[in-house]
């Protein structure tokens, strides 16, 4: 087996509205239908309209305790506060957040790194396993082939420095392969291994582009046996239950 990956050319700026699946094919990529697309999470979040001025917000009385807790700005505060369903950890520098849709990490999701203008914060996709599910059938309707797409942000890890690439939302992949009760090399029955392919998949792809490059849609070939033409459980299937988490 083999696996490749290739950043396709650069993106113009996105802006609320944009067809994501038109600009992929206008970019030449040769599709296939066992390829998959993993594509950064703020060209979706900007097309779907998911970006805050931060002169628009209203802060709390709970954002401005938070924003002092925290060292961060009031603004910023208040919107990861709208983006949260809990907020896990609090300390000057730090804040994790649990999500609505069930991701825990830093500020909710929220981010000012290549934002379309200044003062502004982009946000998580409302739905990301939706938002998959739509460019995949565009990507349909268009090339005449529905790859499988992968929706992906950086996530910060416990016990371990540094960021890695995962799949917040997805379409047409099967995220989990679910490797228990299958036997290992000397015969042993596995009783825990559940390899989470969707993230494995967008941390290769990350490596092939650079944060500024302007370069968010990677295809990635060689994992086709877990393409489905299903649209499968999406990225939710990797979240953890909160019954099961044993770390907070």
């Amino acid at each position: 087996m083999a696996l490749e990956a290739y950043a396709l050319g650069a993106l113009p700026e996105v802006r609320a509205g944009a067809d994501i699946a038109r600009l992929i094919v206008d970019s030449g990529a040769q599709l296939r239908a066992g390829d998959v697309l993993a594509i950064a999470h703020k060209v979706i979040s900007k097309a779907e309209g998911r970006v805050t001025a931060l002169g628009d917000v209203s802060v709390s009385a709970a954002a401005r305790e938070l924003a002092r807790r925290t060292q961060k700005d009031p603004r910023l505060a208040q919107v990861i506060i709208d983006e949260s369903a809990e907020i896990v950890r609090a300390e000057p520098g730090v804040l994790i957040a649990r999500t609505h849709h069930g991701f825990v990490c830093a500020n909710a999701g929220v981010d000012a790194s290549n934002a379309p203008a200044p003062d502004t914060l982009v946000l998580l996709p409302r739905d990301p396993d939706a938002s998959a599910r739509a460019l995949r059938a565009r990507l349909r309707e268009l090339a005449g082939v529905a790859p499988a797409v992968l929706i992906t942000d950086s996530f910060g890890r416990p016990w371990r420095i540094g960021q890695q690439e995962v799949a917040i939302g997805a379409a047409g992949l099967r995220v989990l392969e679910d490797l228990r009760g299958t036997p290992d090399g000397a015969g042993r029955r596995l009783r825990a291994t559940a390899v989470a392919i969707a993230d494995q998949i967008a941390s290769a792809a990350d490596l092939v582009r650079s944060k500024s490059s302007r370069e968010p849609v990677v295809l990635v070939r060689g994992m086709e046996r877990h393409v489905c033409e299903q649209e499968g459980g999406g990225a939710a299937a990797l979240i953890r239950a909160q019954g099961e988490d044993l770390f907070r």
